[in-house]
């Protein structure tokens, strides 16, 4: 027989879906409890990120007041890379130098642990350094979870699983398998520090503005990936990622790190970062299946969120916003499954992936849902098309004596002989397609 539940929900994880969850919870009354691995939330996070208000706003109105804020943004740079040029675009308005403001960057370190002491604020209990090793089943109902640390086993009601990409407990407990390595992009970050004054100069900002920059093309070696900087008050993050799968079919064996390296000395990139001081370190997994590679999200008595459902990807540079409206839409289903008093069965607790539905989440996940597998499936957008590009660019804008319609004609012939008629019009389709 099983023991009576000790909390109505436990929260496995302390990342940005883990406390959006919890906190969410304690604020509306149920008894939490949150367990981490780490030494504390945010041990384990060192890279910066970008964080959209929006997210957050729904979850503490008034996070400005005291949240580790590092800038916030007002100019956007897309850059497409060939090996030793860049053509892209940016995108500045003084509308997002006007507070409230839109998006932040971040230190995911110092965030984590500040929303963690907000849900502790919120009446949850937090216990750190501690692995939940098994989901505890009562039939096909989870009721608990054994830890290595804790005393016995803990029961609750439900457990929300916020763990990670590739969350163990879900696959222990069988309900995903193992993810893919097509599925999952490896990412290296570090942070380098530098002047604030520098940073403001280099990137023309102010005191508390910042810029971010999406970059791709040549950068990531034929693989399927995009590299970032990220503009914090003290500190540039700058990062690079690829699919799994691809770096071990990479015929070049570049590993992560080198790839990196090998960024950081693009010479457009070099002139950014110079004689910043590498601080920090990290590599990590992100979910990038898209829309058909997200599991089965709930059941009887779990949920899972973030990373560890998979939502959270690099097509929009949202994770940490995508994952807090997963925590926060599953906790307000077991809010209002416990209020209806009908228990915490699937049939309960399915309006949590009604609601994902309704959001954007799903709804920006689907509309490039064919994203991932056609840039997978076409090496030629990170290769031949950069190259193309830069070489239009600079055939166009050097002054040699050549009249404009020859260098336009030039311009034609090359993107021919390097993707024929048929392949361009192919691709356009298939980007057309994919982003309709």
């Amino acid at each position: 027989m099983r023991k009576p539940s000790q909390f109505d929900v436990i929260v496995v994880g302390a990342g940005p879906s883990g406390n959006a969850a919890a906190y969410t919870l304690a604020k509306a009354g149920l008894k939490v409890l949150q367990i981490e691995r780490g030494e504390y939330p945010g041990s384990k996070n060192v890279q910066g990120a970008i964080l959209y208000a929006k997210a957050l706003e729904e979850i503490i109105p008034d996070f400005r007041d005291d949240a580790p804020l590092e800038r916030h943004i007002i100019e956007q740079r897309m850059w497409l890379l060939d090996d030793t040029s860049f053509v892209g675009t940016h995108i500045r308005s003084e509308e997002y130098n006007k507070p409230p403001y839109n998006r932040y960057t971040i230190i995911r370190a110092q965030f984590d642990k500040w929303f963690s002491s907000k849900v502790r604020e919120a009446g949850a209990l937090l216990i750190c350094e501690t692995t939940v090793n098994n989901l505890i089943m009562d039939g096909d109902q989870v009721v608990g979870v054994s830890c290595d640390r804790l005393n016995g086993d803990v029961f609750a009601d439900v457990v929300i699983l916020a763990d990670g990409v590739n969350s163990t407990l879900a696959r222990k407990a069988g309900f995903h398998g193992e993810i893919p390595a097509g599925n999952v992009a490896l990412a290296v970050k570090e942070i380098l520090f530098m002047p604030e004054d520098t940073i403001r100069q280099r990137f023309n900002v102010g005191e508390e503005s910042g810029v971010v920059m999406e970059l791709i093309g040549r950068i990531t070696d034929g693989m399927m990936g995009t590299g970032f900087i990220y503009t914090n008050k003290e500190s540039i993050a700058i990062g690079v990622g690829c699919m799994l799968g691809d770096f071990k079919h990479n015929p070049n064996r570049t590993t992560p790190y080198a790839l990196l390296e090998q960024m950081k000395r693009h010479p457009a990139i070099a002139p950014l970062i110079e004689g910043g001081e590498m601080k920090e370190y990290t590599a990590h997994l992100i979910p990038e299946g898209g829309f058909h590679a997200i599991p089965e999200v709930y059941g009887n008595g779990w949920m899972i969120v973030g990373d560890s459902g998979g939502f959270v990807n690099s097509v929009h540079r949202e994770g940490s916003n995508l994952a807090m409206t997963t925590g926060r839409l599953a906790a307000e289903t077991v809010i209002a499954a416990k209020a209806a008093g009908k228990g915490f069965r699937a049939d309960n607790l399915y309006h949590y992936k009604t609601a994902l539905d309704k959001s954007f989440v799903m709804k920006d996940l689907y509309k490039y849902r064919d994203m991932p597998e056609v840039l997978h499936k076409n090496p030629q957008f990170f290769t031949a098309y950069p190259d193309m590009v830069a070489q239009a660019a600079r055939t166009m804008i050097t002054v040699d004596g050549v009249d404009k319609k020859t260098k336009e004609r030039a311009i034609f012939a090359n993107f021919r002989n390097t993707r024929t008629l048929t392949g361009l019009m192919g691709d356009a389709y298939k980007l057309w397609k994919a982003i309709r």
